[in-house]
């Protein structure tokens, strides 16, 4: 499954809201810094679809707000 996502970096609480038109917008409370902010996209992700995190890979993106994430079944 391909997913478009934009990222809220340093949020207050993790959280992932759908919206219209299929982009999930994901608030991760780790910085955009040295990657961190993209690994908790992953573990996040991971959660929500209740796959492994090895099963959620950042394919464009990952410098950006805005992603394109594939989640493996």
């Amino acid at each position: 499954m391909r997913l478009q996502v934009r990222v809220t970096p340093r949020a207050r609480r993790p959280s992932i809201e759908a919206h219209p038109g299929g982009t999930l917008v994901v608030h991760v409370t780790a910085p955009a810094e040295g990657g961190r902010a993209n690994e908790a996209v992953r573990e996040l992700l991971a959660a929500y679809f209740k796959v492994p995190k090895r099963a959620v890979t950042i394919t464009q993106g990952l410098a950006s707000r805005r992603k394109l994430v594939d989640v493996a079944r």
